[in-house]
């Protein structure tokens, strides 16, 4: 089963918000991203100082099986990249929500927030998808045995 920090806000794309200042978000991509797709071999992040509107693409994570675009959950100016994520996309899939995290931005529209999914709705959204997923993952490792 996926992780679901309730401390955080969550995009139809699986990206989760955390509020850490007044006008300061960090986003990262969700534990149901990593169940979803296979192993992560690159990411593409934006440089400080970039200006994003909500739902543009702010960079991609390429997976074994193919290119995801990533989309901006809110409106904000990038003040921080995760350095670390660059040097090993292994976090995406090991730590999602504490090491993996992506960029931290300025908020430009605050009340974007508000758009986006409590824990409890996200998890109702994708739970039956990911329990699907869970099983299909299941069967394929039995298979390999």
């Amino acid at each position: 089963m996926f992780k679901l920090p309730e401390d955080r806000l969550y995009s139809d794309n699986h990206l989760w918000v955390k509020k850490k200042r007044q006008k300061l978000a960090r986003i990262g991509v969700t534990d149901y991203f990593s169940l979803k797709n296979l192993e992560v071999i690159e990411i593409d992040l934006p440089e400080e100082e970039e200006v994003f509107e909500k739902d543009e693409i702010f960079g991609s994570i390429e997976t074994v099986e193919e290119v995801f675009d990533l989309i901006m959950p809110v409106s904000g100016k990038i003040v921080a990249v995760n350095e670390k994520v660059l040097e090993d996309v292994d976090i995406l899939n090991e730590d999602p929500y504490i090491e993996g995290w992506l960029v931290e931005v300025k908020l430009l529209n605050p009340s974007e927030l508000d758009e986006l999914l409590p824990p409890e709705d996200y998890e109702i959204k994708f739970l039956e998808e990911a329990e699907e997923i869970t099983e299909e993952k299941l069967i394929e490792e039995e298979e390999e045995e």
